[in-house]
């Protein structure tokens, strides 16, 4: 059971609640670690009784001590060696979005805890479409809006994004509770380790458009504290900034902090001897000094820097 302690992630489809994933996958660990061959049965000596021949004269019974297996031993007796264990569950994802879900078993849960306190970032693909307001900002939601998107072009998108990119940026200096013009700041800023102390509102530390078709769409984004219902009404937002209207019709995870797709196992991999290996995997990275995990989404560009100088 050793073994199978510690942090790996899996790929949770959408339309999947992730409740489902943690259960399914706490059955598969128990099926795979009680498929395990039993240890031998322990030994135990018992007196056994020993009556003389019938043509030698009655002299009462002998006794002779013998070597038996312990009965009250037998999994058939006990049960299952393994009748619970526990898998915890890193930052959610809601049915209808996908990607990378991170998971611990046993004593993993106290580095679970310990990484999001580290304040990683995540990451996430959205997949939006210009000309729609829904109720609840998904293309499977109630219209309540149709809008004309044949002004939008991938200039103005951009330009949006950078907008929206450094209202967030000063966010995350706002939450960040250091003084900008400190050489702790600076210091933090290099070694990307400017975030929010403690819980904040949802911060967007990176914002890139990888897909332009009308009235299709596709970004990319860094984030902190999100929740995916945040992450649709963002993509509602752009459309409004750009004197449209628009609605998500993906939320994709693709990075959870030193997690990636790289690393999630898919439905036919949720078995016990998959999910060992890959903690197995998550340990020696860990232990390798050149595998130090770090939040891209803080690493200061050389611009950036020297504004950080310059304050």
């Amino acid at each position: 059971y050793a073994c199978a302690e510690g942090l790996f992630c899996v790929y949770k489809p959408s339309g999947v609640h992730w409740k489902l994933v943690r259960d399914s996958i706490e059955i598969n660990l128990l099926k795979g670690l009680n498929a395990t061959p039993l240890q031998p049965l322990p030994q135990g000596v018992r007196f056994l009784a020993h009556r003389g021949s019938e043509t030698e004269a009655p002299k009462g019974l002998t006794l002779s001590a013998a070597s038996v297996p312990v009965l009250s031993k037998h999994p058939l007796v006990t049960g299952p060696e393994f009748q619970n264990i526990r898998v915890g569950v890193g930052h959610r994802l809601d049915a209808f979005s996908s990607g990378v879900l991170v998971l611990a078993v046993g004593n993993g849960n106290k580095a679970l805890n310990d990484l999001y306190r580290t304040r990683v970032t995540r990451e996430y693909t959205l997949e939006g479409e210009f000309g729609t307001a829904t109720d609840d900002f998904s293309h499977k939601g109630r219209v309540i809006e149709r809008s004309t998107y044949g002004h939008i072009t991938q200039d103005k998108l951009d330009r949006v994004l950078a907008m929206l990119e450094g209202v967030n940026q000063k966010a995350l200096l706002m939450y960040s509770n250091v003084d900008m013009r400190s050489q702790e700041a600076y210091e933090m800023a290099v070694h990307g380790l400017l975030g929010p102390d403690g819980k904040s509102q949802p911060i967007l530390t990176g914002l890139r458009c990888v897909h332009f078709q009308p009235p299709n769409f596709t970004l990319e984004v860094q984030c902190l504290n999100e929740t995916q219902k945040y992450l649709r009404k963002f993509v509602h937002e752009i459309g409004l900034e750009l004197r449209s209207t628009a609605a998500c019709k993906g939320v994709r995870r693709t990075r959870d902090g030193p997690f990636t797709l790289q690393n999630a196992l898919i439905h036919h991999q949720w078995t016990a001897s998959d999910v060992v290996q890959a903690i197995g995997q998550y340990h020696s990275k860990k232990k390798d000094p050149h595998t130090q995990i770090k939040n891209p989404a803080f690493q200061p560009t050389e611009g950036s820097t020297t504004t950080t100088k310059q304050q």
